[in-house]
């Protein structure tokens, strides 16, 4: 299975991790939104998605539906040249700015040794920009990052993700060359 290749019933969940690393943590959060609840380090992740999803007691349509919804997460275009936030993502950052009674601050973001992947993306306040950081504008949000993660997070697209199981700002990185199964950490 390339890279290219579209996701099917009969795809594992590690192919779909190890194929689609930079879109990891959309795609378990879209896993978990669906009901697979187990997606993470203790799934069973030889399964391919029929056969978790039978276990689990869906229907072949949902697998379906499940099938289709990764696709379009796998097919989404991302632009290399920027850091950026999804609409619904400044707008969820703007709201949690103003319960925190900092309206006007810009979003810091960054990335750390950690996890079981490499790295784990960092999501923070930031007053003022530093002099080591690149300043980026999306849907009305400034973005501080530091220059010297630029090879490492330039391109990725923050998004924030509803679910029962859980809601967050989720990131889609064209840099991540592996991700751990449960998608919360990556290597470049």
């Amino acid at each position: 299975m390339s890279t290219n290749s579209p996701i099917t019933k009969e795809t594992t969940i590690d192919e779909i991790f190890a194929k689609h690393p930079q879109k990891s943590q959309r795609l378990a959060q879209e896993m978990t939104n669906a009901g697979l609840h187990c997606v993470g380090c203790q799934a069973a992740t030889w399964e391919t998605l029929e056969v978790g999803m039978l276990s689990h007691g869906f229907e072949e349509q949902e697998i379906a539906s499940l099938v289709r919804r990764l696709n379009e997460i796998v097919a989404e275009e991302v632009d290399g040249t920027t850091i950026s936030l999804t609409k619904r993502a400044a707008e969820k950052f703007k709201q949690v700015l103003a319960e925190e009674k900092k309206t006007g601050w810009a979003l810091r973001f960054a990335d750390k040794p950690g996890g079981c992947g490499g790295f784990e993306y960092l999501l923070d306040f930031s007053e003022k920009a530093k002099k080591e950081d690149q300043v980026f504008h999306s849907h009305g949000i400034e973005i501080h990052v530091n220059q010297k993660a630029l090879p490492r997070l330039m391109g990725c697209q923050i998004d924030y993700l509803e679910g029962l199981m859980g809601s967050g700002f989720k990131i889609t990185n064209p840099n991540v060359k592996g991700s751990c199964s449960c998608g919360n950490s990556q290597s470049y």
